[in-house]
């Protein structure tokens, strides 16, 4: 176990462990929406433990490796020049490693409230010279391209000259990931290096493919105390990279203060025509480190005032672990990235591995977003809508209608999976078929509604949300096929969320018939369909269906096919994963455990073993369970009950013990769901596995993954299991409803939702509920208490009382 101090605002690192140096540079990322610095130690190259990786969101490149006799291309958030290079020496002597000097005192800690990284050691070189250095950085949330160092250095048993070399590293490559390294990683050349006045250099990019150009330019100023330090300068220019060279003099217990400034511009941003003259401009206005501190700090105090779930007394380590995963979420995805366009990173921009892609995993990060910065949210859908053109020809080219999302999403909307994949425990290249996950449409089209529901944008559904939810119906409309046998619509040759089944066993073909989760959501989708139309004034709906060549009875047949979908069943009540479920066979989960010390990752262990998980009835992640993640159990008989099939809500603690017994929780999601689907039945063991799914980054439980890059669906996951399982929060027809019900380890949740134009700060403890209107937004917002509406205005707060009962509520 690393050694730590966890406060309810700091993580704190007591030791220097290189062995666990990858997992904490992913998680002291620092980034505000933009651009994203991992945390490694400013005067560490790439290698080893340490990779110094910048990344900017968005910033993809192509490039074509040849694997097993195969082209591939493939598509990576690209590793930018590194700016973080600023190191020491006494003149004639070793420059600073850490690795290569004696550690007498060291700690390094993230400060989430701030936004801050901050390392302070106490060291003893090879000629017993003993010095103390702090360090301090902050990537800008405030102004996202500003970036900053600064290092207090204290010599304390030596006098003399001291070089410092500062400069910006355009030898990168991507190179974060093993199992990619087979690939080409090379994406940025460096085009031009030069000065900027006596105190600055500068790098000018771009990328091979992509063609975005970017701009490091970085001050470096040394001061004794307030006043500047005399300093010799001198500069260096290489192919890849550019230096400066401070020679400064240095005198024996007496501190010396570096700042590195950094202005980063690129040529994806909005009303400049040059990166370079922007970022050569930034630097010279920027200001000293601790303005830039104060300004940036109080960013983060704004972001914070809507943004924690405060868990009251007693829970630190709980309620530090929530507030990281918000902090990497909103560095990730924050009012910087309005307008932008890029989607939601499944690892965040905090590391290479999916090569930075958006998948599904929104469907899981979108209700923190949607219910905190409503524009935020409308802006990453805007995302999928551009990508609209891209997801019909992708239809198009699979023989279907409508629009067909990529499973894998970059730059273009082009489908970014890969065809082969790397398995790290048998060392060969298998064939991947994840872009068979259609089910990544559903979360598009859910997102939507839930976007529309949570903040009435009726404008947004008019004229971007309901094209998105009528192409997306009318793929699924394209692709169920009626079987007269069954009198039903059935979905073939797709994956379900579960990755370890990917075909039927010993089929030469991949895919599987009528995975339950699809078919169900796919009804849903085209149910939708009808009631997005009904929404609409009559001159716009008129308007889309004949931009879309909509007729009455494609909707007719959209209505019959979301009626008559087939949904697999077997034994008591049991919804099957996928059609022939019920043949594959019981795995031997006991002997697996006690073979193998972490079996999250069966797929792999069983390919390695010459086997296939294909041929057992065996889980990566929940799959049928999602049914009871996205909808209440009233919302889930409807629509059952639309399908022509009877639905017991009984039934739902049967299925989830049952898939439960099956899963390996191999995707860090999976514990997300189950904890979720088990809140309301199962207090004690939703906490547990809340609390394995709310450690699994911090701790990397799936043993590598995390220094790849950070979690963003299970971090968002946990978030959202506070903010909406516990306090029940449902948006739904028009109302707000809330039934909470806390886990037994929790008395006190304090947290603020916005809500159609209002926020609320709610709070809910063991014996009340309490909501209260804030100033702003219009006058009235109905909210929803145990089957009654209420109506709320202005400035008025409301109280209820919550009884034992709750413990039964419908709500799953």
């Amino acid at each position: 176990m690393a050694e730590r101090e966890i406060t309810e605002w700091h993580l704190t690192y007591t030791d220097y462990d290189p062995d666990q140096q990858p997992l904490r540079e992913a998680l002291c990322a620092l980034g505000n929406g933009r651009i994203v610095t991992r945390g490694a130690f400013e005067e560490q190259r790439a290698g080893g433990p340490h990779y110094p990786g910048t990344y900017l969101a968005g910033g993809y490149d192509r490039r074509e490796t040849e694997i097993a006799g195969t082209v591939l291309e493939n598509e990576d958030l690209v590793n930018w020049p590194n700016w973080l290079p600023l190191t020491f020496r006494p003149v004639g002597g070793d420059w600073f490693d850490l690795a290569h000097v004696e550690v007498l005192d060291f700690a390094y800690d993230l400060d989430v409230y701030r936004g801050l990284l901050e390392r302070r050691l106490r060291f003893r070189d090879a000629e017993e010279r003993t010095f103390s250095l702090r360090t301090r950085r902050l990537v800008h949330m405030n102004n996202p391209h500003l970036a900053a160092i600064e290092w207090r250095l204290t010599p304390h048993n030596w006098s003399g000259d001291l070089e410092i070399r500062s400069g910006i590293d355009g030898a990168v490559t991507n190179d974060n990931v093993e199992r990619y390294r087979d690939l080409d990683g090379r994406h940025v050349d460096v085009r031009q290096t030069g000065s900027e006045g006596d105190d600055a250099v500068f790098l000018t990019c771009r990328t091979h493919q992509s063609h975005i150009r970017m701009t490091q330019a970085a001050r470096t100023r040394v001061f004794d105390g307030d006043v500047p330090a005399p300093t010799e300068r001198t500069r260096e220019a290489s192919d890849e990279q550019v230096v400066q060279r401070l020679v400064v003099p240095c005198e024996e217990q007496k501190e010396l203060r570096v700042e590195k400034v950094v202005g980063i511009y690129t040529s994806r941003d909005f009303a400049i025509s040059n990166s370079q003259v922007e970022a050569r401009k930034a630097v010279r206005r920027a200001g000293s480190f601790d303005d830039l501190l104060r300004s940036h700090s109080r960013r983060w105090e704004h972001l914070w005032s809507i943004s924690d779930i405060d868990l009251g007394e007693g829970n630190v380590e709980t309620q530090f672990i929530l507030r990281l995963h918000i902090f990497h979420l909103l560095q990730s995805l924050s009012p910087q990235t309005i307008g932008r366009d890029v989607g939601v990173p499944a690892r965040g921009w905090h590391g290479e591995a999916y090569r930075g892609h958006v998948l599904w995993d929104e469907l899981f990060i979108f209700p923190f977003i949607n219910l905190r910065i409503s524009e935020l949210a409308r802006s990453l859908l805007m995302y999928r809508y551009r990508r609209l053109p891209a997801a019909r020809d992708l239809a198009t080219e699979a023989g279907c209608a409508g629009a067909m999302f990529p499973w894998q999403s970059g730059s273009d909307g082009r489908e970014e999976s890969q065809v082969l994949h790397l398995n790290p425990r048998s060392g060969r290249w298998v064939p991947d078929n994840s872009n068979l996950q259609r089910h990544v449409n559903a979360a598009i089209a859910y997102n939507v509604w839930q976007y529309v529901q949570v903040n009435a944008d009726w404008t947004f559904l008019a004229y971007y949300g309901a094209e998105l939810i009528l192409e997306i119906a009318r793929f699924w409309a394209s692709i169920a096929v009626f079987n007269p046998d069954r009198d039903r619509y059935e979905i073939r040759g797709v994956m379900g969320p579960d990755e370890f089944h990917t075909r039927y066993p010993d089929a030469d073909e991949p895919g599987l018939d009528n995975n339950a989760y699809t078919n169900v959501m796919a009804a849903w989708v085209l149910r939708l369909a009808g009631r997005v139309l009904d929404r609409l004034e009559e001159k716009r709906r008129r308007e889309i269906l004949e931009m879309l060549e909509i007729e009455q009875a494609e909707l007719a047949k959209w209505e019959e096919i979301s009626r008559n979908m087939f949904v697999p069943f077997h034994g008591d009540g049991i919804i099957s994963q996928f059609e022939g479920y019920e043949e594959l066979q019981e795995f031997d989960w006991a002997g697996y455990r006690d073979k193998y010390d972490d079996i999250h990752r069966l797929d792999r262990i069983l390919e390695a073993e010459d086997d296939d998980p294909n041929r057992y009835k065996a889980s990566k992640q929940a799959d049928v369970l999602m049914l009871f993640y996205l909808f209440s159990a009233e919302a889930l008989s409807d629509l059952f009950e639309h399908m022509g099939y009877e639905f017991d809500p009984e039934l739902i603690p049967r299925n989830i013990d049952y898939y439960l017994e099956r899963t390996s929780h191999g995707s860090t999601l999976s514990r997300v769901v189950h904890s979720w689907v088990l809140a309301r039945s199962d207090r004690e063991a939703a906490w547990k596995l809340f609390r394995e799914a709310l450690h699994s980054d911090i701790e990397d439980v799936q043993g590598g993954t995390t220094p790849e890059g950070i979690h963003l669906g299970a971090m968002a996951g946990t978030v959202d299991l506070l903010q909406r399982v516990h306090t029940g929060i449902e948006p739904r027809d028009d109302v707000l409803w809330f039934d909470p019900l806390l886990p037994y380890e929790l008395e006190d949740v304090r947290l603020r939702v916005h809500y159609r134009g209002h926020w609320l700060s709610v709070r809910v403890t063991t014996e009340e509920l309490t909501v209260s209107f804030d100033r702003g937004g219009t006058d009235v917002v109905n909210i929803g208490f145990r089957g009654e509406v209420y109506e709320m205005r202005q400035e008025e707060t409301r109280t209820f009382d919550l009884e034992q009962a709750s413990a039964s509520s419908k709500r799953t």
